[in-house]
């Protein structure tokens, strides 16, 4: 196996996610439900206006909030609403890449592989934390969020949290407060966004940490937490890493991880976008079959330097190592709990899935 600093940007090929099917009824309901999003959009003299629209029209985000509220109407409106509400004032999808930077430095939260249903996979290295708790370190997290989102190919919407707790100590482990924030945000304005949740090498000496925040998890989004899963079973040997009994030989680097997701998610550094979603895709299908070609040793350690035509792209580029400076950082919150859906896979264990941001 040959080491690689290498971010994977899309599925083993051959994955295909299987798109999701509805009633009639159903499909009536969602329809509703995107008109009443629609409804209560920005005016279009507002700067938040693109953006806002652009979540409620992405295909799934209606259904997801639908399938949380049990296919009740009248929930699936108050839950859609807090969220737009949460957005216009945290903007999410305008984090500063540049200010969150330094908190992706020990490599703590890495956005990289794809499960065998193409859920792009995030890694929580609780004991990696470098940073004191902050609303930077939420800022982070929601960052990470987002560009997975990014990364979902079409016909997936969530995605698979590994959370792994080797080296992990006291000081390394997340405040209660900090997790509920966490388990807020993601719960409430992230619904139906997490797949799969799985913990390994949870150490005995942190399951209080679990019993103090578990009365706050929804009980269906504690019923897709696994822990110590067979992982192979999850996730393809190729994306999953060396330490997990894969074969995938991953050397963090963190200024080449961090131009690698910003410049596959098409955002620059201030947490502007300058690449479409049909440029983005563009891109993809050349990485892929740049992959596909035969590499020699003294190249195989970095990803392959592809961006969109300058007839294809505004004239802002994706981010490098160097970053600029970025207009004033966004604070964010959390809310109130939620419900999330549900997929049963490994050995169960009780409580909750948070690590550090």
């Amino acid at each position: 196996m040959t080491k690689t600093s290498a971010v994977f940007p899309q599925p083993v090929p051959g994955v295909k996610p299987t798109p999701r099917v509805y009633t009639e009824e159903q499909k009536a309901m969602i329809e509703e439900l995107r008109q009443y999003a629609l409804s209560l959009l920005l005016p279009e003299t507002d700067p938040y206006h693109p953006n806002e629209r652009r979540w409620i029209e992405e295909p799934e985000c209606p259904a997801r909030y639908m399938r949380a509220a049990k296919w009740k109407l009248d929930d699936g409106k108050r839950r859609i609403k807090g969220t737009i509400e949460w957005r216009r004032e945290y903007k999410p999808d305008l984090i500063s890449a540049e200010h969150v930077k330094i908190e992706n430095d020990s490599g703590k939260i890495l956005l990289n592989g794809f499960d065998y249903d193409g859920r792009p996979i995030i890694t929580m290295r609780v004991g990696r934390q470098n940073t004191q708790p902050s609303e930077r370190q939420i800022l982070h997290l929601i960052f990470c969020l987002e560009r997975a989102i990014d990364y979902m190919p079409e016909g997936q919407d969530s995605m698979l949290i590994l959370v792994d707790y080797k080296s992990a100590t006291l000081k390394s482990n997340p405040s209660i407060s900090t997790a509920l924030k966490v388990l807020h945000i993601l719960q409430d304005h992230y619904v139906e966004r997490l797949g799969r949740a799985i913990v390994t090498n949870l150490p005995l000496l942190l399951n209080f940490f679990f019993k103090g925040i578990g009365p706050f998890l929804d009980p269906v989004t504690r019923e897709k937490m696994k822990f110590n899963p067979n992982l192979h079973e999850l996730i393809p040997d190729d994306h999953l890493e060396v330490e997990f009994g894969g074969k995938f030989d991953y050397e963090f680097d963190p200024d080449s991880y961090w131009e690698q997701i910003c410049r596959h998610s098409g955002v620059n550094a201030d947490g502007s976008r300058y690449m479409p979603e049909w440029t983005r895709a563009q891109m993809l299908q050349q990485e892929q079959e740049e992959s596909l070609k035969p590499v020699d040793s003294e190249t195989s350690s970095t990803a392959p330097d592809l961006v969109a035509d300058d007839d294809d792209v505004e004239s802002s580029r994706a981010p490098s190592v160097q970053l600029p400076r970025a207009s004033k950082p966004v604070s964010v919150k959390g809310g109130s709990s939620g419900k999330d859906g549900v997929e049963v896979i490994g050995e169960e264990e009780p409580n909750v899935l948070v690590a550090s941001a």
